[in-house]
């Protein structure tokens, strides 16, 4: 029994260590992220959403790139249609995501693969990426802590938004939005470690540039497989070099 006690004791440690350790490691980004989360509160007010309708937008569906790009659209009155295929095309890089969580999720329970789903962002990935690729394992503590981090940070910066956007009028036109690309390159440069995820950062950028001018509305999904095809491509042609010369 006490070697129980000991074993249960040493697991909830390392949990909290764990635990720990994805809160610091996701706040840097959850705090570069104030700025848009304050943009997305505040913008929600001015197209005509109540206080309680434009918080309920970051609790529910949580996705800063596509409530922007739908209150956007409700903005300018925009269509039902035009604000799903919009906040669809923007959503769909979280099926990549998913897919590289997959082989390390699909036996958990199903309450927990749900869970992990909605705390699942850009950020959230970006730091249990890391975390995979430091310790060779996965795991769910360190992505549910890093995720819910974000959630509150994201919420509490939503609201400041909303009660900004009430008292202070075009809140909107600060220029506030600068933190998106921001967040984006914080997320993106530490991960080129390779000429083959170089060229495909590269790739995609430049990618979404042009297609943003001829279609607007699929620029950054075809961007997406353009930048993994030019990836691939080096990959493969960098493997075939290592090959050669052993």
């Amino acid at each position: 029994m006490p070697s129980r006690t000991v074993v249960v004791t040493e697991s909830v440690s390392s949990d909290v260590k764990i635990m720990n350790r994805g809160i610091v490691d996701i706040f840097p980004l959850a705090l570069a992220t104030v700025p848009w989360g304050i943009l997305c509160g505040s913008l929600a007010i001015t197209v005509g959403l109540t206080p309680l309708q434009a918080q309920l937008m970051s609790l529910l569906i949580f996705a800063g790139a596509a409530q922007l790009a739908a209150l956007t659209i409700m903005g300018s009155v925009g269509s039902l249609s035009a604000m799903f295929s919009s906040t669809f095309v923007i959503s769909s890089r979280h099926l990549l995501y998913s897919a590289v969580f997959r082989e390390h999720v699909r036996k958990s329970p199903l309450g927990l693969r749900c869970t992990i789903a909605f705390f699942l962002t850009d950020e959230m990935f970006a730091v249990t990426c890391a975390y995979m690729e430091k310790h060779k394992s996965f795991s769910a503590v360190y992505a549910l802590s890093s995720g819910i981090t974000f959630y509150l940070i994201w919420n509490i910066s939503t609201f400041a938004g909303i009660v900004a956007g009430q008292y202070i009028p075009n809140l909107e036109h600060l220029g506030l939005e600068f933190a998106i690309a921001a967040t984006f390159i914080a997320i993106v440069i530490p991960s080129i470690k390779n000429r083959s995820t170089l060229v495909s950062v590269v790739s995609s950028g430049l990618s979404a540039i042009i297609l943003s001018i001829f279609l607007e509305e699929y620029a950054l999904i075809v961007a997406t497989f353009i930048g993994m095809f030019c990836g691939y491509l080096t990959n493969d042609n960098q493997q075939n070099k290592e090959k050669s010369n052993e």
